[in-house]
């Protein structure tokens, strides 16, 4: 009997207490803002290909800000109305009964009680969605369209272009949901308030373990072999003469015979590699630990890297992983001679058009003002310099000029964004050692142990070298791949 008394008072306060402006504004909001959500729900379903960034910001985020805003405005107004009659001394001792045998009552009723169930359903529904839509790559690489412009571009011309942004930078795991959604907000102010990065910096400290990504899909263990490789560079004279580099990568794991290639070697279980790295973006490693098959641990220590005790003491003390030597997996920047190379090498740039490769690197090192300055002074330059220098072959190749200085350009777009401040070289890439230290950061000639070893940097260690930039190596034609 009590407890149906206390629902009767409890209908009672409400009904009376609820007839406010708040709490019917409230109502409204909410009302209006799940009706919406219903009807782009219905139409998200019926829509084919992602929805639009904006939209998603909308569907996903506002609108239930909206809902939920509603929501709390109802009991909001009626402590505001049970407050003011207080103080007014106007409060009734006892609420005015609710007569459930008239008909609109119970209608009003019934339609409260439904719409709770209903606004429930929404809210968990809505909040699901809204989570599930934040952590996809189009929320990640368009929302915030400025800051995050290059990383979505690089990582749409990645290997990794498929694999969704929250597998590699959050993973499965209520920790790691938890900082990334801290993390988010935090990202939220910097972008509103225009206080983040130029560039924005790689996030190489707050990954996580390479064993909980990379390997989900990569067992360094397993690879096994060597990879042959053709490598064609072009020289910048009138014919771009293409020079061929053929070698042999000892990628492998380790073998039925006891060797190990560069993952066996750097990856092998146990964690037999840890490094001391006094810059952020761990170019400079002073200090190097190896654990030999043995089990002993041997100190190298870097000649050329001046520090100091405290310097290395507050260093990064990491072991090392998948990401030390492949730090730009996805979000790779290229480098405008290798990136005209591999255009010329894939035809999309013509080698047979004269010093297209020494027209092409010079106006991708230039200064423009912008984006689109660049674009439309690239392909005007080349155009005018075939149109000039050499009519005969703008002519007969016009469209073959034109598609070639429209992939120049293309490369400049893909690689720089001035207004986050990525240029040339900004992000490192310690694959190799072409265009940045990467393996000679360990393996320079300078890493000594105390009894006189030193790291090895024999270039026969990690590959053969079949042909080095000839023109046509004996070793291709040996092979029938000439």
């Amino acid at each position: 009997m009590k407890v149906r008394e206390s629902i009767r008072d409890w209908i009672r306060l409400v009904y009376f207490l609820g007839q406010n402006f708040i709490s019917l504004l409230g109502v409204v909001l909410t009302t209006s803002s799940a009706l919406t959500l219903i009807a782009f729900w219905f139409y998200e379903v019926l829509l084919t290909g992602p929805v639009h960034p904006y939209i998603g910001i909308l569907l996903f985020l506002i609108l239930p800000g909206v809902f939920v805003f509603g929501l709390a405005l109802i009991p909001a107004g009626i402590w505001v109305r049970r407050r003011g009659l207080r103080g007014r001394e106007a409060l009734p001792l006892r609420y005015p009964a609710v007569d459930f045998s008239v008909p609109s009552v119970r209608r009003a009723f019934w339609l409260t009680s439904v719409a709770t169930l209903l606004n429930l359903l929404i809210v968990g529904t809505a909040s699901y969605r809204g989570v599930e839509y934040m952590d996809t790559t189009q929320f990640c690489g368009q929302t915030c369209h400025t800051v995050m412009t290059p990383e979505f571009t690089a990582y749409q011309n990645s290997p990794h272009s498929s694999v969704s942004c929250v597998e590699c930078h959050i993973g499965p795991g209520a920790g790691w949901f938890v900082r990334s959604k801290l993390s988010g907000v935090r990202q939220v102010f910097a972008v509103t308030l225009h206080t983040y990065s130029r560039p924005i910096p790689a996030p190489v400290k707050f990954l996580r373990p390479a064993r909980e990504t990379c390997e989900q899909c990569h067992w360094p263990q397993r690879f096994t072999g060597d990879k042959f490789l053709v490598k064609t560079k072009y020289k910048d004279d009138e014919k771009n003469t293409a020079l061929t580099t053929v070698l042999v990568m000892k990628i492998g794991g380790r073998t039925w015979q006891g060797g190990a290639g560069i993952h066996g070697r750097h990856l092998d279980a146990g964690s037999r590699i840890r490094y001391i790295s006094i810059d952020a973006q761990r170019q400079v490693i002073p200090v190097v630990y190896y654990t030999d098959d043995a089990g002993k641990t041997v100190e190298y220590v870097s000649s050329d890297a001046k520090v100091t005790p405290q310097q290395l003491a507050q260093g990064e003390h990491r072991t090392m992983d998948c990401v030390d030597c492949h730090n730009r997996p996805t979000h790779a920047f290229e480098m405008p001679d290798g990136a005209v190379d591999k255009r010329m090498q894939e035809g999309l740039i013509s080698p047979e058009l004269p010093y297209i490769k020494k027209k092409a690197v010079e106006l991708l090192k230039a200064e423009y003002a912008d984006r689109d300055a660049a674009r439309q002074r690239i392909v005007s330059e080349i155009s005018e310099f075939y149109r000039t220098s050499y009519p005969q072959i703008y002519q007969a190749r016009r469209t073959i000029v034109q598609q070639s200085a429209e992939q120049v350009a293309a490369i400049y777009e893909r690689n720089i964004f001035p207004s986050m401040r990525l240029t040339w070289g900004t992000h490192p890439n310690n694959l190799g050692h072409n265009d940045f230290p990467g393996c000679f950061r360990c393996h320079d000639g300078s890493h000594t142990s105390a009894d006189g070893k030193t790291i090895n940097n024999d270039c026969s260690a990690c590959h053969n070298m079949l042909a080095v930039e000839e023109e046509n190596p004996k070793v291709l034609s040996d092979l029938g791949m000439k």
